[in-house]
């Protein structure tokens, strides 16, 4: 992509948050402090947009991960809000089940991930009109539908994912230009990051969320966050014209 497209790709990208900030007051930021999002949140803190972000803090996560804080800290003066699961059902889940049922079958990694994450993102949903999140088409399978501006009957609210249409390159390309701080671990073989124990380095070649629950079918390979009840939930396009 030349320069001319890329900053063409940018601008409607902010077009679309400002829209958000705009038209869906309040929205949230759904940040799992990986490369695709620290691209909209420099977007967002920069043109100082009324967009809050949170991250979902599971307890298991990378000390590399949780880092990224301090350094959105330091260079945007801004405090991510943490939403962290709640104890009792970890607790239960882990005397039940052990540390790490979650590797004996999916069902049990998917009940792990309802309980560090879409709880905690339930709560960070309430009483907002629209979400924001990092997805990109060119993540995964599960993925290759995704659009701009959907529907999620399921938070009764509408989801952007701004960066649908943005390449590995292009988020790179962004984060180098504009001197954004990222997660340490994409320079170690890790594109997609989620909990240390559910996420390894990846090959050269693999997909980039090959590393993301690496013992199950690529399928399967989603936490929860854009499913209700087995099937990913951006099944409904918004139409726009802006």
């Amino acid at each position: 992509m030349n320069e001319a497209d890329f900053a063409a790709l940018v601008a409607a990208t902010k077009e679309t948050l400002q829209r958000v900030a705009d038209q869906f007051a309040p929205a949230v930021f759904a940040s799992s402090l990986a490369a695709e999002d620290m691209v909209l949140t420099d977007m967002i803190l920069r043109d100082k947009l009324p967009i809050s972000i949170f991250t979902l803090e599971t307890g298991r996560l990378h000390a590399e991960t949780l880092s990224v804080l301090d350094r959105i800290k330091e260079t945007y003066d801004y405090e991510v809000e943490l939403y962290r699961p709640q104890p009792e059902a970890v607790e239960a889940y882990v005397q039940q089940n052990g540390l790490n049922a979650f590797y004996e079958s999916v069902d049990m990694r998917k009940e792990c991930c309802r309980i560090r994450k879409v709880e905690p993102l339930n709560r960070a949903l309430a009483g907002k009109h629209a979400w924001v999140t990092g997805q990109r088409r060119a993540q995964s399978t599960t993925r290759a539908a995704l659009d701009v501006q959907e529907q999620d009957d399921a938070h009764a609210m509408t989801k952007f994912n701004p960066l649908a249409d943005w390449s590995e390159e292009d988020v790179w390309h962004y984060i180098r230009s504009n001197h954004v701080p990222y997660n340490s671990l994409h320079d170690k073989g890790y594109p997609s990051i989620g909990c240390e124990p559910c996420t390894r380095a990846i090959q050269p070649g693999e997909d980039v969320r090959a590393g993301r629950w690496w013992w199950e079918n690529p399928e399967s390979k989603e936490c929860g966050l854009h499913v209700v009840d087995g099937k990913l939930i951006r099944i409904k396009p918004v139409a726009t014209n802006a």
